[in-house]
């Protein structure tokens, strides 16, 4: 199916639902929704980011350019996740806790139609978080446009947006925090810093700071890795043992997705 075709059958969705508030994360997803859903509804939908640790401060950025460059109506909130302690005592379901708190504040703020950029693709992997949203009546235009992730790639890349069309999947950054170790603002704080280092230092593809039991694991994509020499090794092993302030294990290895989520995935 064509860009076009999918873009009106997103008109449909927003058609019947004005208004509108859509969750923007400042990933592709969202970013891509809440750009067409604005061209489409104007000032019917509002743009509700909830920043904390757990974003990338990029990602707060990006947002925040967009809606000015684009005159979206932008709320930053905070959702309240860092008050929830069974949030932060990071079990494996911690998305549920996430988005019961996101929704709920949102819902608190607005009584516009809720939509997250949730696409075809997330159906397929265990997502709490959709639980969630269903309890609260969040609707997914991409799915429901049947829409995977690289269809709303092509469909950014056909409104010139190929910052995002381009941009490498960035989960929050408690997901790099092993399942059962405490999700700490000060611990996040430092995986944003060392994955902003590393972007800067090696280009990489993909770049993942996970924090184990064990250490700090640096992920990154087979060409990245193989560009790192080992005196460049251990300068970097120095600068991120600074960033998380311990004198801790620091080990380099390839990216493997999900690889600091330990537990069954519980139904």
């Amino acid at each position: 199916m064509q860009t076009a075709d999918f873009l009106a059958r997103l008109h449909g969705v927003f058609d019947s639902a004005r208004p509108a508030a859509v969750a923007v994360s400042g990933g592709v997803d969202s970013m891509t929704l809440a750009y067409v859903a604005h061209r489409a509804m104007g000032g019917d939908v509002t743009m509700f980011h909830a920043s904390s640790p757990a974003v990338p401060q990029a990602a707060t950025t990006r947002i925040r350019d967009y809606a000015l460059r684009h005159g979206w109506l932008l709320r930053i909130v905070d959702a309240g996740e860092f008050s929830d302690e069974q949030y932060l005592s990071n079990p494996s379901n911690r998305c549920f806790f996430c988005k019961s708190n996101l929704y709920g504040t949102l819902a608190g703020l607005t009584e516009a139609q809720l939509f997250s950029g949730t696409n075809m693709d997330d159906l397929g992997d265990w997502r709490p978080g959709l639980k969630v949203a269903k309890a609260n009546h969040v609707r997914h235009p991409f799915v429901e446009a049947g829409m995977t992730k690289a269809d709303v790639r092509a469909m950014a890349a056909a409104h010139g947006l190929d910052d995002l069309a381009e941009m490498p999947s960035a989960p929050c950054l408690s997901s790099r925090i092993e399942t059962a170790l405490r999700i700490e603002p000060e611990m996040l704080r430092a995986v944003d810093g060392v994955e902003t280092l590393l972007r800067a230092e090696l280009a990489p593809q993909t770049v993942r700071c996970r924090v184990r039991a064990a250490g700090v694991v640096v992920e990154l994509d087979p060409a990245a890795l193989s560009r790192l020499s080992p005196e460049r090794r251990q300068a970097l092993t120095g600068e991120i043992r600074a960033a998380f302030g311990q004198d801790r294990p620091v080990m380099f290895q390839s990216y493997t997705r999900g690889s600091a989520f330990l537990r069954e995935q519980a139904t």
